[in-house]
């Protein structure tokens, strides 16, 4: 198996982190994207998991939303999902961290860290604003 086939990319909505590696992969391929750069079939099972994941106040999914920031896959065997919230007190935070850890685990059966950013989220970070019924 050829070190682009083992690593696990991550594929941030933001400014590009370190990439990760898949459990098991070689750790001197660490920080090295695979070469076509496309998201794992790993990272796409999460992703698409969490579109069932929704802000109950707003109505549309933490990826609608643009609030899942980064996927990793680290060794040992454990996916951290960075994301943001609408606003810094959410007070649906807590259900929607227990949400999101549990539609990841669903895809990917490892124990899964959800890191809350302390970044100030706004429209501009959604793949299409235009979700939100009106013109930003």
């Amino acid at each position: 198996m050829s070190d682009e086939t083992r690593d696990a990319p991550t594929a941030p909505a933001g400014p590009a982190p370190p990439a990760a590696t898949a459990p098991g992969a070689d750790p001197s391929a660490a920080g090295q994207p695979a070469a076509s750069g496309a998201p794992s079939q790993q990272e796409l099972a999460v992703r698409s998991a969490l579109e069932t994941v929704m802000d109950p106040e707003i109505n549309l999914s933490v990826i609608d939303l643009g609030l899942i920031r980064e996927i990793r896959f680290l060794d040992p065997p454990k996916t951290l999902i960075r994301m943001m919230l609408t606003t810094p007190f959410c007070p649906y935070a807590p259900q929607m961290i227990a949400d999101v850890k549990q539609a990841v685990t669903s895809v990917v059966p490892q124990e899964c860290e959800v890191e809350i950013m302390p970044d100030a989220w706004s429209p501009d970070l959604m793949p299409d604003p235009g979700l939100l019924g009106f013109s930003y």
